[in-house]
């Protein structure tokens, strides 16, 4: 253990001292690592940043639901349910491969010029509808992986007992491939989280929209540091506690195989 951490702070130390001694490092501590600037600038970040978190939270919801949707649809089995299969790989594949910036701003911009009656106007609405319609179709894979691990001998017995084949999916298959699939279900979560930030394209001043008005009044890229900050202190907890849940898993996979 001492060896690991003595090796750990010599590593850094040795890092930090190529820093600190470079010829720019005076520059690059001026502009990037004022401490007034930081100071200033980060809670008024932090106030901005509520936004964020509102847009996450509300788009989190409606992923969880209708990612598992767009997962049985895909599912499904037999020919009848063709057409519904068909219209889910679309939709996965369609928006898996835009660039989420690309959507927010086609939706953002693109949906209020069309002057249509009742159509909402608020850029957090779009952008909200932007990062659900992205974030469902990486989520739904996600689900089916967890759907297809689970063995058919599952089904079987469920069938057996005299379930139907939607009450086998819901009882029996789904709780045992959600539970499967929670570790990286938190990953797609935390980039979601980071995502919102997209946000600011639209013109909406959320945590990186406030960061750039202070950055360019003060011409200073400390608020951009100030907003690194709070994405760490909010991301790497719950990186953690998803690298507890996947060994948690792996020690249960163990014990069971064992047994």
């Amino acid at each position: 253990m001492w060896v690991a951490v003595l090796s750990t702070v010599a590593f850094f130390g040795v890092i930090a001292i190529i820093i600190v001694r470079s010829p720019g490092w005076a520059a690059v501590q001026q502009t990037f690592f004022d401490r007034e600037v930081l100071l200033y600038s980060l809670p008024k970040i932090l106030r901005r940043f509520v936004t964020d978190i509102f847009i996450f939270l509300v788009a989190e919801c409606v992923v969880l639901v209708f990612a598992l949707v767009l997962a049985v649809l895909r599912s499904l089995q037999g020919s009848v349910f063709t057409p519904l299969r068909l219209l889910a790989i679309g939709y996965i594949d369609v928006f898996r491969g835009i660039p989420t910036i690309l959507v927010i701003l086609l939706l953002g911009v693109g949906m209020p010029a069309l002057g249509l009656q009742g159509v909402p106007k608020s850029e957090r609405f779009w952008a909200i509808v932007a990062l659900v319609l992205v974030y469902s179709a990486y989520v739904a894979e996600v689900y089916r992986a967890g759907i297809e691990s689970v063995h058919p001998s599952q089904t079987a017995a469920a069938r057996s007992l005299g379930l139907s084949r939607s009450k086998s999916l819901r009882f029996v298959i789904l709780p045992q491939a959600v539970r499967r699939v929670l570790p990286p279900l938190l990953n797609d979560f935390i980039g979601l989280q980071k995502d919102a930030a997209l946000v600011f394209v639209l013109g909406v001043v959320d945590g990186l929209g406030q960061a750039n008005i202070i950055s360019s009044g003060e011409f200073d890229f400390t608020p951009f540091v100030a907003l690194a900050l709070v994405y760490l202190l909010i991301t790497i907890p719950q990186t953690r506690f998803v690298d507890h849940m996947i060994q948690r898993d792996r020690r249960r996979r163990m014990a069971g195989g064992t047994a």
